[in-house]
């Protein structure tokens, strides 16, 4: 085995319920992730932890295996890798127990969009380097955090958010520093950063990642991880603009200039 792809995906979502189970341009929104993930070639099995019936269904009708899913690891305070951990032993229970060199590709079963080759670059930067994860992130944009501030809820008074000039005297976006946030793409992490047995990786929510810890970046806006209504849309324009046909996408293109 080159490496394994764990799709994470419980049933329950507040934000948007059933968020994972939802069509998404003609599929399950889980669907997408189990087709990125076989479309990397270093990927050689695909698996579904869920504790939802219509998760599981869609990954089976994928013939993808489901892995079920407890009521610890599926609750709102579950973690991520938490989830994770339990469905690697449950595949190792099944199976047979994964190479401390082959590495795990954790994707979210609510992003349905990914740049092409983004699980690929991952896998090849964890092979490349000596480390323990890899994790996708993306440029924050205006959302940049030098333009973060703190308000005052009773008067509205305005104060840095960190240092002692507001905005840190910037104000064209232009000379804003580069700054990235994950996007949720993607996270590849070593068997033994998943298990937390990497010596020295700090403790706390993000210790599965290990001690050495890199990044790829992807474009702006190519991830959707849908939290709502509007990522929903959005992802189900974009997967339906893929999946048109080329003279259809060009006559679209079209319209719209004639239009602006």
């Amino acid at each position: 085995m080159t490496a394994l792809a764990i799709i994470i995906g419980r049933a329950g979502s507040k934000g948007l319920p059933n968020k994972n189970a939802r069509l998404i341009a003609g599929r399950p929104c889980v669907q997408w992730s189990i087709l990125d993930a076989r479309e990397c070639p270093a990927i050689t099995h695909v698996v579904v932890s869920t504790d939802g019936p219509e998760i599981a269904a869609a990954a089976k009708a994928l013939g993808c295996e489901a892995l079920p899913r407890d009521a610890t690891t599926a609750s709102d305070g579950a973690t991520v890798d938490a989830a994770a951990r339990d469905a690697l032993t449950r595949w190792e229970r099944a199976h047979a127990p994964l190479a401390d060199d082959v590495p795990i590709a954790l994707l979210y079963a609510n992003v349905p969009v990914r740049p092409p080759g983004l699980i690929a670059a991952a896998l090849g930067r964890y092979h490349q380097e000596v480390c323990d994860s890899v994790q996708s992130f993306t440029p924050v944009g205006k959302h940049h955090p030098w333009w973060t501030v703190r308000v005052e809820p009773s008067t509205g008074a305005l104060a840095p958010w960190e240092g002692q000039k507001l905005f840190h005297d910037t104000f064209r976006r232009q000379d804003l520093p580069p700054a990235f946030v994950p996007d949720g793409g993607v996270i590849v992490v070593s068997r033994r950063a998943l298990r937390l047995d990497v010596f020295g990786a700090p403790p706390g929510p993000h210790q599965f990642f290990g001690l050495r810890r890199l990044g790829v970046i992807s474009p702006a806006g190519s991830v959707i991880d849908i939290d709502n209504e509007i990522d929903a849309l959005v992802a189900e324009t974009v997967l339906t603009r893929r999946s048109a046909p080329a003279d259809a996408r060009t006559h679209a293109g079209h319209s719209h200039g004639e239009h602006a």
